[in-house]
């Protein structure tokens, strides 16, 4: 789902919002606009784009052996949240320009600002992950663990 909504997203922020003006949404709160990063989280390691397709391949991988063993649906939950960003951004790193596995990932939403002035800019796949690790740093606080059952007291932080 989350890779679904992901690729509409930025389809239609690419045919739509490209070479526009932004959309201003909840009264200035948010603003869709596009823009393209060839860098990791905050346009990190830009000169590397090569490198973000491999990285994300291997956490993919991850991602699906570790679903599979999954009981818990909020680990499900969480796990997914993480596999479908992952996809999500690893989708524009093969296809997109400027060439296949160096693709610059479409970012489009931006707080407060319709540049991308006070926060970074971001997508549906950013948000997904962003979320999905949030609940995963959660449940294991929680003593929650993959297979359904409870951490005891003295085996979580």
């Amino acid at each position: 789902m989350v890779i679904a909504i992901d690729i509409a997203v930025k389809q239609w922020t690419t045919s739509t919002i490209a070479g526009g003006e932004p959309v201003k949404l909840l009264g200035g709160l948010i603003y869709v606009i596009y823009t393209r990063n060839s860098g990791a989280a905050f346009s990190m390691l830009s000169d590397y784009t090569w490198i973000f397709p491999i990285i994300a391949t291997v956490v993919v991988a991850a991602l699906i052996w570790m679903v599979r063993s999954t009981a818990s649906t909020w680990w499900t939950v969480a796990l997914g949240l993480i596999l479908g960003g992952a996809l999500g951004n690893l989708v524009d790193r093969i296809f997109r320009a400027p060439k296949p596995l160096h693709g610059h990932v479409v970012d489009m939403f931006s707080f407060l600002d319709d540049h991308g002035g006070h926060f970074p800019v971001f997508n549906v796949a950013d948000s997904a992950l962003t979320v999905g690790v949030a609940l995963a740093v959660l449940l294991e606080f929680m003593g929650r663990r993959r297979d359904g059952t409870r951490a005891k007291k003295d085996e979580h932080a």
